[in-house]
């Protein structure tokens, strides 16, 4: 097969295309379903391109749709060379990506290497084989502790709730961080290395253009997996001390990466990195490992002026030491939506408009989150359709991530608002999201669909939005301003309780009303 460089030589160009783009996160099972089955598949995405071009993104990013048993809806890869039936099949894919090249918009896909599902044909050999074999070797097998065996190797806990340790029937444990459905490979193993480099060619060669990594910073383990602090909190990766989380190791992994990424020109690889120390976070982005690196202090950060100053200044020191573009996010399929973190109802609503433009003023990339366009607000589901590992493993105490993974309201008046032919969807929408359709959003030029058109077309066409460094302001308590050094946009936020002067210029762009000469609470502006 002839690799994407060759067939489309308009989209390859471009070397460093993702300096400044503009990704849109596609949960796959959540965007659009083709066949009436309940489930967001590839020829469902295929049918929106249109929109994503009328959005303005420039590249997408693709959740897992390789073969699976779906334990952790797609993380549990069974195969990753191939395409679950539930999404479609290889000749599906290689459509998508071609159409959405003709749209001029690149297509990345998820990479899991932290894991394999239990199902994967190596994992499998490896329970029919005996302890110490070269099967059980990819993996991290280890004898229990105790007189008989009968405790786990160590006290790691999963990052789902739980021990982190599944025995089997011989009995010995397997390691895994997530799902007992998703044991943990060893990557001091050289066949699974030499795998990985295998599936990053199979879809290099398929014509997609980059990845993101799973679990980043999960990858490489401590040798001999000492015991963690019992003080540690639970939350994966962003405790420095959690020997589970940012090994010096994993760095081999993504040179490993970067080194067959580049051997595709105009390709690219971002890292999930929850790692909150900015020196350790820039070895991630250093020349020879990851392009870039999702920094997820936005995410975490209130709608508070310091705390959000204190995410965006975090961010730029620390992909600086390497002139890396910094990666902005406020919401994923792991987060609550941000609508919600910032209060939800119609404050929430407001406060989301003023960090979009925030977030789309800030100099570097942006990955928005497939409904984040629309406003929509997690969900409140009944216990009966929660479907997330966290909500089994926890012993339906944490509800998991079903809220923020509810399927995308397109048109009409009650769901399944044209997301699928069918009657029902994999998670129940919910009927007040009647309006909040792209259909009632697209021709009103109040509506978040509109903000954000408009906001990613000033982003790729005015003059003013360019430049890689941000200076800040002086600014009233609760409130920031920052200018784009080079271009002169001038981006400025009130989270305080009452208005305050504008800065000067004119009003390029406004996330709410103005008034007058003072920008209102809850409200942040784009001035030149």
């Amino acid at each position: 097969m002839r690799r994407s460089s060759d067939l489309q030589p308009e989209i390859a160009d471009e070397s460093a295309w993702w300096r400044d783009a503009v990704f849109y996160q596609v949960y796959v099972r959540s965007f659009a379903d083709s066949d009436g089955d309940g489930v967001g598949d590839l020829e469902g995405i295929r049918s929106r391109l249109g929109y994503l071009e009328l959005l303005g993104v420039d590249a997408l990013w693709l959740t897992p749709f390789y073969t699976s048993p779906m334990a952790d809806h797609g993380y549990d890869v069974a195969d990753p060379r191939d395409v679950d039936p539930l999404f479609g099949d290889l000749a599906a894919f290689d459509r998508l990506v071609a159409e959405a090249h003709q749209h001029n918009i690149r297509v990345t896909v998820d990479l899991v290497p932290n894991h394999t599902s239990d199902r994967h044909a190596w994992f499998q050999a490896a329970l029919r084989s005996a302890p110490g074999s070269a099967e059980r070797d990819r993996y991290f097998f280890r004898d229990g502790q105790g007189f008989d065996g009968s405790q786990p190797p160590n006290n790691w806990t999963s990052a789902f709730g739980g021990p982190a340790w599944t025995r089997v029937a011989d009995g010995q444990w397997y390691l895994h961080l997530f799902a007992p459905e998703q044991p943990d490979l060893d990557w001091d193993n050289p066949d699974v290395p030499a795998d990985l480099a295998r599936t990053l060619r199979f879809w290099l060669d398929r014509g997609v253009d980059g990845f993101r990594i799973d679990v980043a910073n999960g990858i490489a383990k401590p040798p001999g997996l000492p015991d963690m602090d019992p003080r540690v909190v639970q939350v994966s990766g962003v405790v420095p001390e959690d020997p589970r989380f940012d090994n010096d190791g994993v760095h081999d992994v993504h040179r490993m990466i970067r080194k067959v990424v580049d051997e595709y020109p105009g390709r690219m690889a971002v890292g999930e990195i929850w790692v909150k120390d900015d020196e350790r976070f820039a070895r991630y982005v250093r020349p020879d490992e990851l392009h870039l690196g999702f920094n997820f202090r936005l995410v975490e950060a209130p709608f508070d002026a310091d705390a959000v100053r204190m995410a965006i200044d975090h961010s730029l020191a620390a992909v600086a030491p390497h002139g890396t573009p910094p990666t902005w996010t406020l919401s994923n399929h792991d987060v609550v939506r941000h609508v919600t973190r910032y209060g939800g109802g119609a404050l929430g609503v407001k406060r989301a408009r003023a960090m979009a433009l925030v977030q789309l003023a800030l100099p570097g990339v942006v990955y928005l989150y497939n409904g984040e366009e629309l406003g929509l607000p997690n969900v409140e589901l009944p216990d009966w359709a929660l479907q997330d590992p966290m909500w089994r493993r926890s012993g339906q105490t944490e509800r998991g991530r079903d809220g923020c993974r509810v399927p995308l309201p397109w048109e009409g008046d009650t769901p399944p608002f044209g997301f699928s032919q069918g009657v029902s969807t994999w998670l129940p929408q919910p009927n007040e999201w009647a309006g909040l359709t792209v259909e009632s959003q697209l021709e009103d030029p109040e509506s978040m669909l509109s903000l954000y058109r408009h906001a990613v077309e000033l982003r790729k066409s005015h003059a003013s939005i360019s430049g890689d460094e941000v200076e800040w302001y002086g600014a009233p308590a609760g409130c920031f301003a920052f200018r784009r050094k080079g271009g002169g946009l001038i981006c400025a936020l009130n989270t305080s309780g009452g208005p305050v002067p504008l800065p000067p210029g004119e009003v390029l762009l406004s996330s709410g009303p103005m008034d007058g000469s003072q920008l209102p609470p809850d409200t942040a502006v784009w001035l030149v």
